[in-house]
């Protein structure tokens, strides 16, 4: 996957992501927003794995983020808003609380992105 430019026919939607400008087509996801503009991980795990844009759908929580000082909002699923405040997820799971939502499959998620990072680390030879 590639970063693609903004067409500018459709405009453009400016947000931060920790101070620094992202922006995206109307309609585009947060974690669009973010693969966009270079990102790949933005938060991590208990045991210090990167996560990021993993199943896109909502179901994973790998892309947890802080939207506007709400914790535990998955980047995949709201659409960038203009002028919203995006930050990394802080403390364990991603969040500093308790699981919002379906906390079995954050923690599947979880499980399974850390045996999907192993697995990378093993054929790098790591």
């Amino acid at each position: 996957m590639s970063a693609q430019p903004i067409d500018p026919a459709q405009g453009e939607v400016r947000a931060t992501f920790e101070g620094e400008p992202i922006s995206c087509s109307p309609g585009a996801s947060v974690a669009a927003a973010l693969i966009a503009t270079g990102k790949r991980g933005w938060r991590e795990t208990k045991s210090g794995a990167t996560r990021g844009l993993f199943c896109g759908i909502g179901v994973c929580f790998d892309c947890l983020v802080e939207i506007d000082g709400e914790s535990g909002q998955r980047s995949c699923m709201i659409p960038l808003r203009e002028g919203m405040d995006v930050r990394q997820a802080k403390g364990p799971g991603g969040t500093g609380e308790e699981p919002r939502g379906d906390a079995r499959g954050q923690e599947l998620g979880n499980a399974l992105g850390d045996a999907v990072s192993d697995a990378r680390d093993e054929e790098a030879g790591e």
